[in-house]
């Protein structure tokens, strides 16, 4: 795969963020600022360029990336630190739909990982996600997460009894129990991605992901 110019994130990146989680206040993120624009800021952008060109390539859709800000929103939170110490991505598909499916990429001191799907559907969507469950369209979406690689997570369901007007032993009750749908791959070691050719190994998690994607972003048959 070409990875476009962007084979990895930096090990300055983690570092960087590993460093703010144990220093999470404005003095300590004042004086490291220039680290934080040059090691995660700016090639989070050049990872950003290289994924949406990919993913547009892959679905024919266009997409729109954003970068989650460093500084968190604390006026609800007890919670006051002000920096969110990990880097997240999303790339959602532009189709004007409200249940449109995205793509997601976590960079964390503890964690790495790419996932694709619907964080949470609202009524009319998630009625309409029941009654293709409860389908053919259902049988397929069972069959195909059954076929996903080994190490692709799957969202758990949220609810714990079958909704009306469904049966409670329905074949896939788990699947009407949800009211989101997410799939992620998890790499091992979150240093893998400060190291040579990660960008090939990202977009083929993708690539693995995409069957979740496909499925929530084509019409009912």
């Amino acid at each position: 795969m070409d990875g476009g110019g962007f084979s990895h994130f930096p090990g300055e990146a983690l570092d960087f963020l590993t460093a703010l989680r144990a220093n999470n206040n404005r003095d300590w993120f004042t004086e490291n600022k220039a680290v934080y624009e040059r090691a995660v800021k700016a090639p989070a952008e050049d990872f950003c360029r290289v994924v949406t060109g990919r993913l547009e390539e892959m679905t024919g859709l266009p997409h729109r990336p954003k970068i989650f800000r460093i500084h968190r929103d604390v006026r609800f939170s007890r919670d006051k630190t002000p920096y969110n110490a990990h880097l997240h991505i999303s790339f959602m598909a532009e189709t004007g739909s409200t249940s449109q499916p995205g793509w997601y990429f976590g960079l964390e001191p503890e964690r790495l990982t790419a996932g694709t799907g619907v964080f949470e559907l609202y009524k009319g969507d998630l009625d309409a996600f029941r009654a293709r469950v409860a389908g053919k369209d259902g049988e397929r979406l069972a069959r195909l997460i059954g076929q996903l690689p080994a190490d692709v997570r799957v969202s758990k369901p949220e609810l714990k009894r079958v909704p009306q007007p469904y049966a409670a032993d329905h074949p896939r009750a788990d699947l009407l129990r949800r009211k989101s749908l997410t799939g992620w791959m998890d790499f091992a070691n979150p240093r893998e991605a400060c190291e040579s050719r990660f960008m090939d190994r990202c977009l083929a998690a993708f690539i693995g992901l995409k069957p979740v994607f496909d499925w929530l972003s084509t019409a009912p048959r």
